[in-house]
């Protein structure tokens, strides 16, 4: 085994405890961070380009026909082949963390659509499941088994938030184990079944699950109720013929007691187990081969690398698996650093040093890792938002895309996370999508008052009907706080006058002439 230092080049606080890797054609990317992505990489997902032992973060894109894929912490992952040998692959992520630490119960499916020298892009569809639909939770596993020519799902362990029944005022945020259930998918049918096996008695998260043909094994984990890490070692086979399918658990002895380790895998029938906790503030320095032939698991202590100062004495540690026998660990940064949310990063490569010469390229292969929950333990869950700073416009294969935090404006004061008024509640901490056009911003709309300026369309109490009528009809717009100014300072319309017809002129009454003595006569009388 051989450790070596890798340098960041962009910023490293973007790699927090809890994020996963995917591999796609022998390319690494990153998924999972604490924030909200901003504007310069709205997916959230970045290319991990590791040349030199420098470290560089690219954006990636999503096809316009892709469903909206929340940044998730401590998710169940694994690739899902059509068998298992099959070269063409897609990702399945469930579960995890958001970054309003509410937890998710959505099944997503991630798989590369173009590649290309200047841009990435990435499809991502959920998937609805019936039946025995799992609760959402974190610091599960999930793989994929193939018996008879079909091919399933299987999802074990994983921590939840206590039921809303049992909430109370101190306990509102607390978590439990979820039941050990294990919940068999079928993807072709949209199907979801669980079994409740009496070989599994106590809930576990942050275990290890490796699969092989129709078996799975799962080994160590937490068990938060009795704030234990037992030695487990369980082998859950899953045979699937016609009818129903059938899943059997088997005790093995010889189990390892660890919880948050990493599994890389160097050959067709060997793992290494690296990292993890043997108690809430003691890491786990030693290594083991893990090898499954014949239908059985060997787990063999081996010498480990040569551990540095720092990351022997360090509190905590996390990572995740990068294939090809390649594991990425990170440690926290020094409380004097510039920058208090950076890390120290390595490469533990668990091959010999020819093989290793031999590749030029880290791929990842399908191995379940977690990070154990800092937050349930350690201080460092508790860190400051994230910046991206990749344009993603200008996605190239040189130096220019790199992620850099100083070439991303500050968001908090322009772009989509203004106050916009003085009852504004958007906050790019919290926010979470409120229209169905919404993906990764706000949708803003732009009062014409004066020069003009752009408001929230949340805040300004538009539904969404109202909101696409004005998207796509021409008319002007006005804020409530200018919608009264802007009326009184309206020209009234001028109105049409009505054509009346023209008034037919009155006649003439004809008039009877009085002779000179019949006048006299008349005036004579009247004044008599």
């Amino acid at each position: 085994m051989s450790l070596h230092m890798v340098s960041t080049v962009s910023n490293s606080s973007l790699l927090q405890p809890g994020f996963s890797l995917l591999n796609f054609d022998g390319h690494v990317f990153f998924f999972g961070q604490k924030g909200w992505p901003k504007r310069s990489c709205p997916t959230g997902v970045f290319l991990l380009d590791i040349k030199q032992n420098e470290l560089k973060m690219k954006p990636v894109f999503f096809s316009k026909d892709s469903c909206y894929l929340p940044p998730l912490r401590y998710p169940a992952l694994c690739a899902l082949r059509s068998d298992a040998r099959a070269e063409e692959y897609q990702y399945i992520i469930h579960g995890g963390k958001t970054p309003n630490n509410d937890l998710s119960d959505k099944i997503y499916f991630i798989s590369l659509v173009s590649k290309t020298s200047k841009k990435i892009t990435f499809q991502c569809i959920e998937k609805d499941l019936g039946g025995d639909v799992p609760e959402a939770r974190y610091g599960h596993t999930i793989n994929v088994v193939h018996s008879r020519g079909k091919s399933m799902s299987v999802l074990f362990g994983g921590r939840s938030y206590t039921p809303l029944a049992q909430r109370t005022t101190e306990t509102w945020n607390s978590v439990v184990d979820c039941l050990p259930s294990v919940f068999l998918i079928d993807f072709e049918f949209g199907c979801c079944t669980s079994y409740m096996l009496p070989e599994l008695q106590d809930g576990l998260s942050f275990h290890v699950s490796v699969a092989r043909d129709d078996t799975i094994y799962i080994l160590g984990g937490h068990s938060l109720q009795n704030n234990t890490r037992p030695p487990n070692l369980y082998k859950l086979k899953i045979d699937l013929p016609l009818g129903t399918p059938a899943v059997t658990c088997t005790i093995l002895p010889r189990g390892i007691s660890v919880s948050s380790a990493i599994v890389t895998q160097i050959s067709d029938t060997e793992f290494v187990l690296v990292g993890g906790y043997l108690s809430d503030n003691q890491k786990r320095l030693a290594c083991n081969t893990i090898v499954l032939e014949d239908n059985k698991i060997e787990i063999v202590e081996n010498v480990g690398p040569e551990w540095t100062p720092d990351i022997k004495h360090c509190r905590m540690w996390f990572g995740c698996d990068m294939g090809k026998g390649s594991v990425l660990l990170g440690i926290p940064g020094a409380n004097k650093q510039i920058i208090p949310d950076a890390n120290y990063f390595y490469i533990l490569r668990c091959k010999g040093a020819e093989e290793d010469k031999e590749e030029e390229v880290i791929t990842q292969t399908c191995s379940q890792t977690s990070s154990e929950d800092p937050g349930d333990s350690t201080p460092f869950e508790d860190s400051e938002e994230f910046c991206f700073s990749a344009e993603a416009s200008s996605f190239d294969a040189d130096d220019a895309d790199t992620y850099n935090e100083d070439d991303e404006e500050d968001e908090s004061e322009t772009g989509y996370w203004i106050t916009c008024c003085a009852s504004c509640n958007i906050d790019i901490n919290t926010w979470v999508p409120f229209y169905s056009t919404e993906l990764n911003k706000p949708a803003m709309i732009l009062c014409s008052h004066g020069a003009g300026h752009w408001v929230h369309a949340q805040c300004m109490d538009l539904s969404e009907t109202m909101l696409l009528r004005l998207s796509e009809a021409n008319i002007k717009y006005f804020c409530n706080k200018h919608i009264d100014l802007n009326k009184g300072l309206q020209t009234p319309q001028k109105v049409a006058c009505l054509k009346k017809p023209p008034m037919k002129p009155l006649r003439k009454k004809k008039t009877m002439k009085l002779s000179t003595s019949a006048k006299k006569s008349f005036l004579r009388r009247l004044f008599e």
